[in-house]
């Protein structure tokens, strides 16, 4: 039993359940008793948690709302629990007055619905005269119209132990003349929802409201001087109570109210982004689910599951967001949001059934064409799915760690929702294969590749020198580097990645003759902006041991230096310099040095002195030397190593 359809019932049911909490109640409570008892029963009708823990009792009517009923069964069973006396034992204490009820209140009026006719009149009289169950088998014969069999089923839900007796009181209640004309259960006399409101005693109101007032004062004079120390405006500044409420907020919760873009409006957008993604999956109509998900994104609750990329904040939206997706993926129940910073992604067991609930949080602000390309849906079983954007043509997969696989094609839905597609093995020891999606796009020649680094958005691999434009990272020098580099993409999945960058920044001819080796620099761009990576590594060519144990994929490369939130090797400061102990085939060791194309020559101190014209430095040491590397650039300045 729902929660929210149950609460969207009462909303739509109210007037009906509290005319039915009023007519069960009995006529010794008054009328402006009965009344407000009426309105808290209808509204304790909702259950307390998230999902009831009872069920209407079956079979209903077939025109019945189940929510509707869930509702009439509580408001039932509170109304003759109401005038029960005290319990001891599982015996009632006739004996023991019942006390009468502090709340709810309303100070200086006196609430009653509108006065009838002799009709009304003689019919609240001869409901008065019979027992609770009775009373209520004649209301919800007449009121709700249900069968005897119905009455039966609810009132034993509803705790009654003789219904079949109740049924037979009812069939004694003598109707009035005026019922054979109209109904008069639906007359305004029983209606408190349209009430009447008249003053109580204003002598006795004026007394207590002066003492009132002295009290308040004194209340405030005490929060002045104790709760607002200095010039401050207390705890919270100008912050509204917890308790106010956000029109913008509530609008963001109306799923009529999402944004929702046309199917070709990206053709002629000046932006190709997630802004011009249209509402896709066939469950986008379906405002329960819609709103399940806007209301947990709002206030989720300590069962839901919320994870957010590192600086992506876990609030609710602002306004209205725009819908990306609605519908069934894996036996879930897929919402993809866009607050035009945020991707959102709400997941529920399909159908809506109790379960596990999914909430996550991507940053997704200025993303271009390639980074708005495809977001996580689903992740099991080693296996993922995306929707891809309206502009890919063309979908594959290829291995990053086989420079030669031509990949293979991926299938998708109409709705763009991708075939299983194989993660990349994150968080495993083993690397012996790396996914990535090979993207074509509507209006560019050459395509692209993503890859799944753990996020809901799949990161941007790029090639080429920082500052000089991405080249296309498919061509065969960019592949071989991707090779060596890919299995190094682990440590930093998770970490809101946007794109990685491989640059090739020097080659070396090794001592002894033994190949040539390549200096390779990764770095790493998220989308808050810190967090960078640039990671350098040292590609020699494997031995004939690596290459059998690979079966095929590429070795990775050793890494020769790691560094966090440091411009080097980025668009602000494309240069490097790096080095490592090396040791060659024949078993001597060598310090091996290299820098970007700025670096005219290199100096080693230390265990090693040497020194070498040009990017590249190669010096014969021992075994766990350690040298000071620096370079000297062309404007004369110096550089030193990534550390």
């Amino acid at each position: 039993m729902d929660v929210e359809r149950a609460e969207a019932a009462l909303v739509e049911h109210y007037p009906r359940l509290v005319r039915l909490g009023y007519l069960l109640l009995p006529p010794s409570l008054g009328r402006h008793r009965r009344a407000l008892t009426a309105h808290a029963l209808a509204q304790r009708a909702l259950p307390r948690g998230r999902a009831a823990k009872e069920e209407p009792p079956l079979p209903r009517q077939r025109t019945t709302d189940p929510h509707y009923a869930y509702l009439r069964l509580r408001v039932v069973r509170g109304a003759l629990a109401a005038p029960r006396p005290p319990r001891l034992g599982g015996r009632e204490l006739g004996w023991v007055p019942r006390p009468r009820p502090l709340l709810p209140q309303v100070a200086g009026l006196r609430l009653f619905p509108r006065s009838g006719g002799a009709d009304e009149v003689a019919l609240e009289q001869a409901l008065g005269a019979v027992g609770g169950p009775g009373r209520a088998a004649f209301v919800l014969r007449g009121l709700e119209r249900m069968a005897d069999p119905d009455v039966v089923r609810l009132l034993e839900a509803a705790g009654v132990a003789e219904p079949q007796a109740a049924l037979a009181e009812a069939d004694g209640v003598a109707t009035p003349p005026g019922s054979r004309d109209r109904v008069l259960l639906e007359s305004p006399e029983f209606d408190a929802c349209s009430l009447q409101a008249r003053p109580t005693d204003l002598m006795r109101r004026r007394q207590h409201a002066r003492a009132a007032l002295a009290a308040l004062a004194a209340a405030v004079v005490c929060g002045v001087l104790l709760g607002l120390p200095g010039d401050t405006w207390g705890r919270e500044g100008a912050a509204a109570p917890a308790y106010a409420q956000n029109p913008a907020a509530e609008r963001a919760l109306d799923p009529a109210k999402l944004v929702r873009v046309a199917e070709a409006a990206w053709k002629d957008s000046a932006r190709t982004d997630f802004s011009v993604w249209p509402a896709r999956g066939s469950l986008a109509g379906d405002e329960a689910l819609l709103r399940r998900a806007l209301a947990v994104w709002a206030r989720p609750g300590g069962q839901v599951n919320v994870t957010a990329t590192p600086g992506t904040q876990a609030g609710p939206a602002a306004g209205p967001p725009q819908l990306l997706y609605a519908g069934v993926v894996d036996a879930a129940s897929v919402v993809l949001l866009y607050d035009g910073l945020r991707i959102v992604r709400y997941a529920e067991p399909q159908g809506g059934t109790k379960g596990p609930v999914g909430l996550d949080f991507a940053r997704a602000d200025a993303a271009g064409a390639e980074s708005a390309s495809a977001v996580l849906l689903t992740r099991s079983d080693g296996n993922a799915r995306y929707l891809t954007a309206p502009w890919v043509t063309e979908l594959a997969t290829v291995d990053l760690l086989r420079a030669e696989d031509a990949g293979g094609p991926v299938e998708r839905r109409e709705d763009g929702v991708t075939q299983p597609v194989t993660s990349p093995p994150l968080g495993r020891s083993e690397c012996a294969v790396w996914p990535a999606l090979r993207v074509a796009a509507h209006g560019r020649e050459t395509p692209y590749l993503l890859t799944d680094l753990g996020e809901i958005t799949p990161a941007l691999l790029t090639q080429g020198r920082p500052g000089s434009g991405p080249k296309d990272p498919l061509t065969p020098g960019g592949r071989e580097a991707l090779a060596r580099s890919a299995c190094h993409l682990a440590t930093v999945a998770g970490g809101g990645v946007r794109s990685v960058n491989t640059w090739a920044f020097a080659s070396q001819e090794l001592p002894e003759g033994d190949g040539s080796a390549r200096w390779v620099c990764t770095r790493t761009e998220t989308w808050r902006g810190p967090g960078t990576r640039a990671l350098v590594q040292f590609q020699a060519p494997p031995t004939a041991g690596q290459r059998a144990a690979a079966e095929g994929a590429a070795t990775p490369g050793a890494v020769a230096a790691m560094a966090e939130d440091d411009p080097a090797c980025g668009p602000r400061d494309p240069r490097v310099l790096s080095g490592v102990l090396w040791k060659s085939a024949a078993g001597t060791w060598y310090v091996l040095a290299a820098g970007s194309s700025q670096v005219t020559s290199v100096t080693a101190t230390g265990d090693v002195s040497a020194e070498a014209q040009g990017r590249t430095l190669a010096a014969e040491a021992h075994e766990g030397a350690k040298a000071e590397l620096t370079a000297t650039l062309a404007d004369g300045g110096t550089l030193e190593p990534l550390a």
